[in-house]
């Protein structure tokens, strides 16, 4: 695909817009693009290991193999594989999955801490999604201590909607549902059982709607107690 094209798809990663059209026009040189059916694991051959992803549409899911638990997700217009960068051994025990049809663009690694030598406002960008991504965990790991299962579920719900939501035509804040229950239960460290109970009673109570395409909050206000 011409890099113009490639320029388009990449000119709303916020990552990037610091660095200017010349030099993102060059990073679309080396960059590679692909469509990835919904459920298809993002490791389509060898020349994907080692490599940085830009997510220009859908969801992803980042799975660690050990364990077959599910880290955290990603949206579009976010990075993801950059762990290569920092951790090759630990970024090996991962692979993302599409959880909708998506569209990415995927750099080596290598090729990637070149620009970042060269680009500080890229390489500071990719250590701010780094960073964030640990204090999500370390957070998850704070509340499993702190908090019981029915307040980190009501928390991640709240969370995900607003991450992942989108205003729809009565106002209200709606995201797409995208996740299983027990998904769900890995991200909260609960069990399954426990997600489908706190979900249903939620939903009894009106504090939010959810079905097999949607879910959003109706009683913010009761999350919080």
């Amino acid at each position: 695909m011409k890099a113009i094209t490639k320029y388009w798809f990449l000119e709303d990663f916020n990552l990037l817009k610091k660095i200017g059209r010349l030099n993102m026009m060059k990073i679309c040189e080396v960059l590679e693009m692909e469509n990835i059916e919904k459920g298809k694991p993002i490791k389509l051959k060898e020349k994907h290991n080692n490599s940085v992803f830009f997510l220009k549409r859908g969801s992803v899911k980042i799975v660690n193999t050990t364990n077959d638990t599910v880290k955290y997700i990603v949206k579009r217009g976010n990075i993801f594989g950059e762990l290569a960068l920092f951790d090759k051994e630990v970024a090996a025990q991962e692979v993302a999955y599409a959880i909708e049809d998506c569209i990415i663009c995927y750099i080596e690694s290598k090729q990637m801490e070149e620009l970042m030598q060269k680009h500080t406002s890229l390489k500071n960008g990719v250590l701010k999604v780094y960073g964030l991504r640990i204090k999500k965990l370390e957070r998850r790991l704070h509340d499993l201590l702190y908090k019981d299962s029915p307040t980190r579920i009501k928390e991640f719900i709240t969370d995900f909607i607003d991450e992942f939501g989108e205003i729809d035509e009565t106002g209200r804040l709606v995201a797409k549902n995208l996740l299983s229950h027990r998904e769900i239960a890995n991200l909260t460290n609960t069990s399954r059982q426990t997600v489908s109970n706190v979900l249903s009673t939620m939903r009894k109570k009106g504090i939010i709607n959810y079905d097999m395409k949607s879910i959003s909050i109706n009683k913010p206000q009761y999350l919080k107690k």
